[in-house]
């Protein structure tokens, strides 16, 4: 696909993920607009990182992914649409489940009939790992069954149905991508490995749920590649493709490397109210990309510790967003 001057719209441009692929796509010359969720402070959340030159060429459109007029006038006039927009906190998902079916089920419902009344010729929607569950079998390939151990994976569950029923009832051009667990910099508090960085600049004792649970862990600029190569493949409409290492790290085993990256002696301890209920915690999730090698030229780049360390650099620039003091919902 030749970038230059296609018309894209990312959902959830303003998110972790969302703020590195809107960047890569103004960098391959591509017209950006990102679909910000609405807010009375004007913020653009991680866009705001975003270098000013780059930033001065995203059109900015503030709505809702609820609400479908929103999401009309967002999507008209884009030629291809990833759709990253969801709320992603598990733990909150036990608060607020209803919220999570809105904005990731009928959400997504809302971006698919768009996209099919406005004949957009390629979107991208985004899964998660944790639609598998706690793996019935090591490395998980995209025939793996699908259980919903959290609101959230429900929640996601659902959307991804969503999407295979408009590529099968109105042949819609769409693909999913199914991301395990990605990291770097711009990464929220919510997640493990900002956690456990900035907890560890900000004292000597790191609180953490159970460290049990394995995780594959892939870098930001390689999930950011997948998506911008399934755009780029006619053979993975209507696909689900995984992306991830294919390596597999204890949440303990994970603390220990990280806090070997700096030069003092670090506590772990653990704390209840951050482990997880028992048959919604995900024990094991190791990625199978031979799909996505296969279907679209895609493998991992950068390693834990090339990734590790440009993220411990964002999180030590920006310590004071992170409140490290805190539990992180």
């Amino acid at each position: 696909m030749n970038w230059k001057n296609q018309k894209i719209l990312v959902t959830g441009g303003a998110g972790f993920i969302g703020s590195h692929l809107t960047e890569k796509l103004v960098e391959l010359g591509a017209k950006v607009k990102v679909l910000v969720h609405y807010n009375s402070r004007n913020s653009w959340g991680h866009l705001e990182y975003v270098a000013p030159d780059i930033l001065r060429q995203i059109e900015i459109f503030q709505g809702d992914v609820q609400d479908p007029f929103s999401v009309q006038k967002a999507v008209a006039g884009c030629t291809v649409v990833f759709h990253l927009a969801s709320l992603i906190a598990i733990p909150y998902s036990y608060v607020a489940p209803a919220s999570y079916v809105e904005t990731n089920v009928k959400g997504t419902l809302n971006v698919m009939e768009a996209c099919l009344k406005a004949d957009v010729t390629r979107i991208i929607h985004t899964s998660t790992s944790e639609t598998y569950g706690t793996a019935i079998y090591a490395p998980i390939d995209e025939k793996h069954p699908l259980q919903g151990q959290s609101p959230y994976s429900a929640s996601k569950i659902g959307a991804d149905k969503i999407v295979e029923s408009y590529f099968r009832s109105f042949d819609l051009p769409v693909s999913t991508l199914r991301p395990f667990n990605t990291f770097g910099p711009r990464q929220s508090a919510r997640a493990v490995i900002p956690t456990i960085i900035s907890q560890a600049l900000n004292s000597n004792v790191i609180v953490l749920g159970s460290l049990d649970p394995v995780r594959d862990l892939t870098y930001v600029k390689d999930t950011v590649q997948g998506f911008i190569k399934m755009a780029e493949s006619e053979r993975v409409i209507g696909e689900v493709i995984n992306i991830g290492n294919g390596k597999g790290i204890t949440i303990g085993d994970l603390a220990e490397h990280i806090i070997s990256l700096f030069n003092k002696n670090i506590e772990i301890r653990t704390e209840a109210k951050r482990v997880r209920p028992e048959k919604s915690e995900v024990m094991k999730l190791i990625c199978d990309n031979s799909k996505a090698e296969a279907f679209m030229d895609w493998q991992p780049t950068y390693t834990l510790k090339q990734g590790l360390n440009e993220t411990v650099e964002f999180i030590e620039t920006h310590l004071d967003h992170y409140k490290p003091e805190i539990y992180n919902l």
